[in-house]
C-alpha cells in the first residue's frame, strides 16, 4: 500500500486566519478566548468563547457561498482552499476526479436549525429560508468545499462528535492507500457558538465559569480546571499517495504513518474513568505505525480542560504506554483555541506538523500542575523538542477514541 504524505496545510482560528499566523500565535501562548461577539449575552452566565476574529468570507472564496452559506461552511471551505493552495495541487479537468475531500464536523448546522426554529416560531413557516434544510446538512462542509474547488473525487462528512476531525483524516489516508483517489482534503469545521448550544453545554456543567478572566479560563490538565471555553474554527490538511505527490514534485511536509478508533461503549457523554478504549486507540495507533512506545516526541492531547476528560487521558497513556508515557511531552492546545469540537483533531493535526518541521511545541497556558496527572506538560511555554514522530489525540462524546500518528518525512 502507498506511503501517505501531507503536502498542504490550512488553518482559520481563533488565534489567526492563516496556518502561518496561526502556528505563530501557538507558539507565542497567545489566547483566543475573550467574551462572546456573535449574540447578545445579556442575564447569560455562559459569556465566554474562543471566537474566530477578523474573518472575510468574501476574500476567500465565490460569493455565492460567502453571501449565502452559514459560518460552519464558510470556515470549511476557506480552511480547506487554503490547504489546497499551500499544497499547489492542481484539480482541473485531468485531476479532479482522483481528488477527494473529507471535510468532519460535530454539529454542522446547528446555526442553521436553530435560528431555522426561532424564525418559524415567531414568524411562521412562510419566513423560513428555503436553504434551511441543505445547509442545515453536516454533510454542507464537505459537499460546498468539494464544489468551490472542484473536486469530485470521493467526498464524505465523518460526525464522531469532537474526534470528527481526526477521524476524516485518519480515513482519507485509509481511502488514499487503498488507491480510491491520488489526493484528499481532509479535516474539520466547527461553528456552534450559539445560545442553544453554551446554554446546553453550560447546564451540563461542562464549561468553564472563569468569565470574569477569558483568556486565564482554558487550563487543561492544571489542578484548577474546572470545564471547557468552547471555539470555532476550521483547518485542512491535503494528503497525497508517495507516487502523485513525487511525480508533481509536491514538497512532502510530513506523513501519515497510521492510526485507530475504538469506543468505549460507556456513556453519552462522560469518558470511561477506566480509560481502556482511549488506551485501545493509543496502542492501535502505535501499533498501525510500526513504532514502540518511546519513539514518541511530541503528544497532542484531547485536554479539554473537564476534570474527567483530562484524568482519563492521563490514565490511559499510561495504560497504554508504560513507564514510557512519563517522558512524553504532552500539550493541549485547547488552553490557547478553546474546543473547537469536530474541527479539533485537525486543528491539533496542523500544529503537529509544524512540531515535527520546526522542533517545537507550543505550551498548554493556564497551567498549574496537577499531582493527579504526573505527566510532562509543556505548561506555559513553548519548549524545543527532537520529535521523529507525533501522536494526535480526540476523544468524543458517545466514547469515540481516535489517535493518529504523524511523522517526519523520511526519505
Amino acid at each position: 500500500m502507498s506511503r501517505v504524505f501531507i503536502t498542504g496545510l490550512g488553518a482559520i482560528t481563533p488565534i489567526g486566519n492563516d496556518a502561518h499566523t496561526y502556528w505563530q500565535n501557538l507558539v507565542a501562548g497567545k489566547s483566543g478566548a475573550g467574551h462572546i461577539t456573535s449574540y447578545d449575552t445579556a442575564d447569560m452566565p455562559y459569556t465566554i468563547a474562543c471566537e474566530v476574529k477578523g474573518f472575510d468570507a468574501a476574500g476567500m472564496m465565490g460569493r455565492a457561498t460567502a453571501e449565502s452559506a452559514p459560518r460552519v461552511v464558510q470556515l470549511a471551505v476557506a480552511a480547506a482552499c487554503e490547504a489546497v493552495e499551500n499544497a499547489q495541487l492542481p484539480i482541473d479537468a485531468r485531476s479532479r476526479e482522483r481528488v477527494g475531500v473529507f471535510m468532519a464536523t460535530g454539529g454542522g448546522g446547528l446555526s442553521v436549525i436553530e435560528d431555522a426554529t426561532m424564525t418559524l416560531g415567531q414568524a411562521g413557516w412562510r419566513a423560513i429560508d428555503p436553504f434551511a434544510m441543505p445547509y442545515g446538512l453536516a454533510s454542507m462542509v464537505s459537499c460546498q468545499a468539494a464544489i468551490e474547488l472542484g473536486a469530485q473525487g470521493p467526498v464524505m462528512t465523518h460526525a464522531l462528535a469532537c474526534a470528527s476531525g481526526s477521524y476524516s483524516i485518519l480515513e482519507a489516508y485509509h481511502f488514499l492507500q487503498r488507491g480510491e483517489a491520488d489526493a484528499i482534503v481532509a479535516g474539520g469545521s466547527e461553528s456552534s457558538i450559539t445560545l442553544m448550544t453554551l446554554c446546553a453545554f453550560g447546564r451540563m456543567g461542562a464549561i468553564s465559569a472563569r468569565t470574569d478572566s477569558p483568556e486565564q479560563a482554558s487550563r487543561p490538565f492544571s489542578i484548577d480546571r474546572d470545564g471547557f471555553v468552547a471555539g470555532e474554527g476550521a483547518a485542512a490538511v491535503v494528503l497525497e499517495t508517495e507516487e502523485h505527490a513525487r511525480a508533481r514534485g509536491a514538497t512532502c511536509y510530513a506523513e501519515i504513518l497510521g492510526g485507530c478508533l475504538t469506543g468505549d461503549g460507556f456513556h453519552i457523554t462522560a469518558p470511561d474513568p477506566s480509560a481502556g478504549g482511549a488506551a485501545r486507540a493509543l496502542r492501535g495507533a502505535i501499533a498501525a505505525a510500526g513504532l514502540p512506545p518511546d519513539a514518541i516526541g511530541a503528544v497532542y492531547a484531547h485536554g479539554t480542560a473537564t476534570p474527567l476528560n483530562d484524568e482519563a487521558e492521563c490514565r490511559a497513556l499510561k495504560l497504554a504506554f508504560g513507564d514510557a508515557a512519563y517522558a512524553m511531552p504532552v500539550t493541549s492546545i485547547k488552553s490557547m483555541i478553546g474546543h473547537g469540537f469536530g474541527a479539533a483533531g485537525a486543528q491539533s493535526m496542523v500544529a503537529a506538523v509544524r512540531t515535527l518541521q520546526e522542533g517545537i511545541i507550543p505550551p498548554t497556558i493556564n497551567y498549574t500542575p496537577d499531582p493527579a496527572i504526573d505527566l510532562d506538560i509543556v505548561g506555559n511555554q513553548a519548549r524545543r523538542v527532537a520529535a521523529r514522530y507525533a501522536l494526535v489525540n480526540a476523544f468524543g462524546f458517545g466514547g469515540h477514541n481516535v489517535v493518529v500518528v504523524v511523522g517526519r518525512v523520511e526519505t
